[in-house]
């Protein structure tokens, strides 16, 4: 029994769990609508019906589960980005391509044509980010040309606002808390089933997200949870890198030492440790043939 409950431990949260909760979230047009009127309070016309997700498919990006596209009928487009506790300003440029290849479906969607010279029609962009980790100093708005250009004017300029914890009870906020419970969660039990579940029962008990996660609790528990964790695959990707680009050293140095002639092949072999004795009788044997 007890080996069942360190497996099950064992089992690994995903590093995109957050991001996946996010997009799965606003999939439902329910919460789709809070979260638009969280940021249109004004627009008291709108509906479920008024809106349509435009998320884009993983083109431009590694990454797109924690972004979302919206069109607001046919004259606003919004674009939300997750920025998690690493905080970078290169997601301005993420939002750039995303804002071009989100524009080039509108077109395609509409049949309209960029060569004829009827002027198309386009949504009004509105940029956000929601940052999940502690503002301190960070911005309100950042912006293309005061981040990457010392804030010259510039050809084209793209600025977005960014969206930090605050003491509202909107579903942007509930989300950030989301997160940062998760964070908090992770800090104690790691990448684990118990980070996931003990999330899940705090957030309902502080009312985080709370309506969400009674009706999908087993949904949230699968989406956050994966036998492959992102963080050791490319721990291990860049170890292999490592461990590739150390032999191939090795093997170099190994052939400049056989060509010298000057060390004794015992010798050789302290000095090029990722070489096994078969593999230096090779390159020998190539050195002489070589030679």
């Amino acid at each position: 029994m007890q080996d069942d409950t360190n497996q099950t431990q064992a089992v690994k949260a995903k590093r995109t769990a957050k991001n996946s909760v996010f997009l799965d979230l606003f999939q439902d047009k329910k919460y789709l609508l809070e979260l638009y009127q969280t940021l249109h309070p004004e627009d008291t016309d709108a509906t479920e019906d008024t809106l349509d997700i435009v998320t884009i498919d993983n083109v431009l990006t590694d990454n797109l589960y924690n972004d979302l596209g919206i069109m607001v009928g046919n004259n606003s487009l919004l674009l939300l980005l997750e920025a998690q506790s690493s905080w970078t300003v290169n997601i301005l440029i993420r939002i750039l391509l995303y804002l071009a290849q989100s524009y080039h479906e509108y077109f395609e969607r509409t049949s309209q044509s960029l060569y004829k010279s009827t002027k198309v029609k386009i949504p009004k962009p509105e940029l956000y980010i929601i940052y999940t980790g502690n503002k301190g100093r960070k911005p309100d708005i950042i912006s293309l040309s005061q981040e990457f250009f010392g804030g010259a004017a510039i050809d084209i300029e793209v600025k977005a606002k960014v969206i930090y914890e605050s003491d509202t009870e909107d579903i942007i906020n509930q989300y950030i808390l989301f997160c940062k419970v998760f964070d908090e969660q992770r800090k104690l039990y790691g990448a684990t089933e118990q980070t996931v579940k003990e999330t899940i029962r705090i957030c309902m008990d502080r009312n985080i997200l709370k309506e969400y996660l009674i009706g999908k609790q087993k949904e949230v528990l699968t989406i956050m949870m994966s036998l492959f964790d992102d963080e050791q695959i490319m721990r291990t990707y860049w170890k292999d890198m490592e461990n590739t680009l150390a032999h191939k050293k090795d093997i170099e140095t190994a052939e400049r030492l056989i060509k010298k002639g000057k060390m004794s092949f015992e010798d050789i072999a302290d000095c090029v440790p990722s070489l096994s004795f078969d593999e230096l009788k090779e390159l020998e044997a190539k050195v002489m043939q070589l030679s």
